[in-house]
């Protein structure tokens, strides 16, 4: 049974993938569907292609400018976003104390140093549905982006490695609660990004998808 914290936190967390925030180099309007369904039928289906990919072709966890976060890169700044219990941020970024809920497994963690940082539509998987064709620059700001709150997301090593670069057809979170909010925000990204999906991943995301709450999802598709 799910303990009422994660009903919380997975209240919180669906909460927020509705929103809409336009980041500078978005679309003027937002795309607005009236379910992820609707947002599914928009994905365009490919044949993927990880001809070429190399991780490094994706500059991440790069320094950014935050108000009481100087010196902490995107990885750094997204574990203090997600902290149920906010860390002392020391010199360097160093943090001390804090408390996370890894949504994938419903893990409690209490040190920073044990989470990862999961780009929810891995970055592989972007590469394999249409990056392999971006500028290094749109790149980087698909290995960083902190605008969109769906899309990096602080989990336990454990998980995060489990789920490697694995799509839905071949990887969900344990938390069976979580899977309507997954399947929604990965349906987001690949929208916002123009990534398209293969086969089976169409089929999971709709098999996955099916009995979850009809809810409108936002999204500010990049340029």
């Amino acid at each position: 049974m799910i303990g009422k914290k994660m009903k919380k936190f997975i209240y919180a967390v669906l909460a927020v993938s509705l929103v809409s925030i336009a980041p500078a180099n978005a679309a003027d309007k937002a795309t607005t569907y009236a379910s992820t369904d609707a947002a599914i039928k928009d994905l365009k289906v490919a044949t993927e292609s990880r001809t070429g990919y190399v991780r490094t072709k994706f500059k991440h966890w790069i320094t950014i400018s935050r108000a009481g976060q100087v010196g902490c890169d995107s990885r750094k700044s997204v574990i203090i976003d997600e902290a149920l219990v906010k860390p002392t941020i020391d010199k360097g970024c160093v943090l001390t104390g804090g408390k996370w809920l890894s949504i994938y497994d419903n893990v409690e963690v209490t040190d920073a140093g044990k989470l990862d940082v999961d780009h929810m539509v891995p970055l592989a998987e972007s590469w394999d549905s249409g990056a392999s064709a971006w500028t290094d620059l749109k790149r980087q700001q698909y290995a960083n982006d902190m605008v969109d709150p769906r899309h990096l997301i602080a989990v336990t090593g454990s998980s995060n490695r489990s789920k490697s670069d694995q799509d839905p057809a071949e990887w969900m979170p344990t938390v069976k609660e979580y899977a309507c909010t997954y399947v929604a925000n990965w349906v987001s990204i690949k929208v916002r990004w123009s990534l398209t999906v293969d086969q089976k991943e169409l089929d999971a995301l709709k098999k996955y998808n099916t009995g979850c709450p009809k809810k409108a999802i936002s999204v500010f598709p990049v340029k």
